[in-house]
């Protein structure tokens, strides 16, 4: 059976998009779970990572939210997965057993191949802005640089 797809930095870009078209406004983890099709604490779970960033800022309480940093339409797609993912890979490379010559063969290559697509993933992610996005779903420019 198929392991589940991991979705956290789709919904990152979909939350900070909306951010974007939402700022300088907080907005609620309610409403971008609301968007987003998800809970509330899986908005934060995922927004965690890209506070810790600096991506975004967040004010807790009943008129808090979240909102993007100054620099947050100028963020690449690329510091996102990085921010999210960190030096996790996208192959799900398991590990061999250790007497086994053809699993630590195997091992070996599958982990540069996956090296070579992470890296040509995150060089694809990193010619995408925020920015981008935001003008692309409001018509909104947002920033010089998309």
């Amino acid at each position: 059976m198929p392991a589940p797809t991991n979705t956290q930095f789709s919904l990152a870009v979909h939350v900070l998009t909306l951010l974007g078209s939402q700022a300088p406004a907080l907005v609620s983890s309610e409403f971008l779970a609301g968007s987003a099709g998800t809970s509330p604490e899986h908005v934060r779970r995922v927004l965690a990572p890209l506070r810790r960033a600096g991506m975004v800022r967040s004010r807790p309480g009943p008129s808090g939210g979240w909102q993007l940093d100054e620099a947050g339409c100028e963020t690449t797609l690329g510091e996102v997965w990085r921010a999210v993912h960190g030096d996790a890979g996208v192959l799900g490379v398991h590990a061999a057993a250790p007497d086994c010559t053809v699993g630590q063969r195997i091992q070996s290559e599958l982990e540069e191949i996956e090296r070579s697509a992470v890296e040509a993933l995150v060089a694809e992610l990193d010619q995408v802005t925020l920015g981008r996005l935001v003008q692309d779903t409001s018509g909104v420019v947002l920033s010089a640089r998309t």
